[in-house]
């Protein structure tokens, strides 16, 4: 007989070696120490032909991690690329000085062309610009981008702030690639803001869930 339901708090899966896997204090997940660190959501952000998408408060202290979950993320223009940048004083302006590194792995759907490559001239040096992190999408139903941003202890004061991107993205020429963006905001102000947006144009349609990671 299956079981399909049991009521406990932890329980032992190697005797001998003493070790016990925990679930979290709401019984709906497991503890931070056996999954590497739980994720917690602290705001989502859905778009509606908005013309960016800007995280202003809960970037703090409070965690060493941060994730930015992109979800079907849908431009109202043509070839716009889906970009990001940070800002020090709370959203009053985003120019984060930053340097990337950023390559792509691409093929079709009739696999004509598969590849990885660098993007060279879509990286930054101390820029001040925004970074892309996809390439250009198109506006038709079924081209769009989903991914995450990974930054890393953004309120210390110390050290620069790293960050790691990865997506997946779709564009009218059946190309489906995948993006890499690696760098840092080389600032010891602490970053306090993240605003995404496209190239040209709004983003017609989408969701961005902020997570800090315990």
């Amino acid at each position: 007989m299956a079981i399909s339901k049991a009521n406990f708090n932890s329980f032992n899966v190697t005797p001998t070696a003493s070790k016990f896997i925990t679930f979290n204090s709401s019984n709906n997940g497991l503890a931070a120490d056996d999954v590497g660190g739980a994720l917690q959501l602290i705001s989502t952000q859905t778009a509606s032909s908005s013309a960016s998408l800007s995280f202003t408060s809960g970037i703090d202290s409070t965690y060493k991690e941060y994730i930015f979950k992109f979800i079907n993320i849908h431009p109202a223009t043509d070839n716009a690329d889906f970009e990001f940048n940070g800002s020090t004083d709370g959203g009053s302006n985003y120019n984060a000085t930053k340097t990337t590194t950023i390559f792509r792995a691409l093929n079709k759907e009739d696999d004509s062309l598969s590849t990885l490559l660098y993007a060279a001239g879509e990286d930054l040096a101390q820029g001040t610009g925004t970074q892309s992190i996809t390439g250009n999408i198109g506006n038709q139903d079924d081209e769009c981008t989903s991914g995450m941003l990974h930054l890393f202890d953004p309120s210390n004061t110390t050290f620069v702030k790293h960050f790691i991107s990865n997506t997946c993205d779709l564009n009218g020429n059946e190309l489906i690639r995948n993006n890499y963006v690696a760098g840092y905001f080389n600032t010891t102000s602490a970053i306090d803001a993240v605003q995404f947006s496209f190239t040209s144009g709004n983003i017609d349609s989408g969701v961005i869930k902020m997570y800090g990671v315990n």
